[in-house]
């Protein structure tokens, strides 16, 4: 007994330390005896789950190591507080390592190998393990393929597998975490906003928000198996973060390409008033030079003129209602400024000619 509740100081020391700085000295090797500690102890909650002196014991030592006044060593480590979070302990020592931007970059790759070996590896007993690791192993590696796909470019985002991809395993993320805690999503997203390359993200989130909806046999089955929440579920928790910062619906909006984002808001009526006020503050931005018959604006971030003609044209080229309400606010523009007819006195007067069939 006394062996095992040394064992288990030790790990929670390991815990703790995982969340600091020192595991930038962590090679691959001392990932490989962390994971195999912790599951010594996974196994030692299988086999000792029922066996009451051997667990009072565990969790009496759990629940007081780090509780102690004056305790000089690590601070408590949250999850693991009783009996029952030894069932995933390689979870918790995973999770930790992954988002501790510390970690070096061999250790990282270790850590998804072991995470996410592929079929015909784990033996079944492996696979039962609290928690469902090789849902969590997904979720990371949707970090991995973010990190490692930053800078791949696709026009036609929607027939790029890779990206299609890494947005299933971002709204299976988000639907795991949403079962856990409510605010769980939304935390995600921030942490994965400030850690991975944001370019590439937006293109993510906005593959999520683009990916079909599941159908209503396959969402019943997904309830029947016990799962509360589903995709669509993950991709409202996208949509209603996106909309919450408007920092980042900004970039999202200007950053992403003119047809992404028709399709975008085509397909989530509640991004349009964003997107249409945007480019409605981008047009008032600009102004006519009368000697280069442009319009053009005045500081160097501002939208210009060939870009806000672009995005209003692929607007205009969506099927109705996108397009009517498009053109019923350009028209309104258009009379708010004096409903003039000819050109280089109203951006908006000079939008609706530019469209020209369109209209």
């Amino acid at each position: 007994m006394d062996s095992l509740l040394e064992h288990l100081d030790r790990f929670s020391e390991v815990l703790a330390v995982s969340r600091t700085t020192h595991v930038s000295t962590w090679d691959p090797a001392t990932v490989r005896r962390a994971l195999q500690w912790a599951g010594y102890l996974r196994h030692i909650h299988r086999r000792f789950g029922r066996h009451a002196r051997i667990r009072k014991a565990l969790e009496q030592r759990l629940q007081n190591q780090w509780k102690q006044e004056g305790d000089s060593g690590p601070s408590p480590a949250p999850g693991l507080a009783n009996f029952q979070a030894l069932g995933h302990c390689d979870q918790l020592l995973s999770l930790r390592l992954l988002a501790n931007p510390a970690l070096g970059d061999a250790s990282f790759h270790f850590l998804l190998q072991q995470l996410f070996p592929g079929p015909g590896d784990p033996d079944a007993e492996e696979e039962t393990l609290q928690g469902s690791l090789a849902h969590f192993a997904r979720c990371r590696a949707a970090a991995h393929m973010l990190r490692f796909h930053a800078y791949r470019e696709n026009p036609v985002l929607q027939k790029d597998s890779v990206m299609k991809t890494q947005a299933e395993l971002l709204l299976r993320r988000l639907q795991e975490v949403g079962e856990a805690e409510a605010e769980g999503p939304g935390r995600l997203l921030s942490l994965l906003w400030e850690r991975l390359p944001q370019s590439n993200f937006l293109k993510v989130v906005a593959a999520a928000l683009l990916l079909p909806a599941a159908s209503p046999r396959l969402q019943e089955e997904e309830l029947r198996v016990g799962s509360p929440r589903t995709p669509e579920d993950g991709r409202q928790e996208l949509l209603r973060w996106l909309l919450g910062k408007s920092d980042i619906a900004v970039a999202f909006c200007r950053n992403l390409p003119a047809e992404l984002l028709t399709s975008v808001a085509g397909r989530h009526p509640e991004l349009f008033p964003v997107y249409l006020g945007l480019l409605t503050n981008w047009g008032r931005q600009l102004h006519y030079d009368l000697p280069k018959g442009l319009w053009i604006g005045t500081e160097p971030q501002d939208v210009p003129w060939e870009e806000l003609f672009s995005r209003f044209q692929s607007l205009c080229q969506a099927p109705p209602p996108l397009k009517d309400e498009v053109l019923t606010a350009l028209k309104s523009y258009k009379a708010q400024d004096g409903d003039f007819e000819v050109p280089g006195l109203s951006i908006w007067t000079d939008l609706l000619l530019a469209l020209g069939s369109l209209v």
